[in-house]
């Protein structure tokens, strides 16, 4: 009788989260990933969007049900997300962010990882604005960004 209860009680569960994710939307609209190669060398200014108060361009290149793919240029507050692991490879400029409780030095070629609450961003580029590529997961949902002092 138990593991009848039991198993009845996994399914229940199952039936019930596959139907929330219907009725919940995701953080992020997902899209279909569509074949490409992009240079992203040649993303710089208008073709990454409107600049930010602080400066900062984004564009997003991929939205998945997993993960979003964005490249990022310019400064960027100190903040945390709450919810998304972010990964950010630095292809451009170089200089110091925040990251967790210090500051750090980073330059093209480094990759960042910033588990979700980790502190980051402040940037204070040496010269050119760092240009990096963003990958978040799950996707952000944009009222994720906690701006900190």
């Amino acid at each position: 009788m138990n593991r009848i209860f039991f198993l009845g009680s996994v399914a229940a569960a199952f039936v019930a989260g596959a139907a929330g994710m219907r009725v919940l939307s995701p953080a992020v609209a997902a899209t279909e990933i569509t074949p490409m190669i992009i240079n992203v060398t040649d993303l710089n200014g208008e073709a990454l969007g409107a600049a930010s108060a602080t400066g900062l361009r984004s564009k997003t290149l991929v939205s998945a049900d997993g993960a979003t793919v964005a490249v990022q240029d310019g400064n960027v507050p100190k903040h945390l997300h709450r919810d998304a692991n972010e990964v950010q490879y630095i292809l451009e400029g170089t200089g110091t962010i925040w990251f967790g409780d210090k500051e750090v030095h980073v330059k093209p070629g480094d990759l960042v990882i910033i588990p979700k609450g980790t502190p980051h961003g402040g940037t204070k580029p040496d010269g050119r604005t760092l240009k990096a590529i963003a990958i978040k997961t799950p996707p952000q949902d944009p009222k994720d960004t906690v701006l900190l002092q």
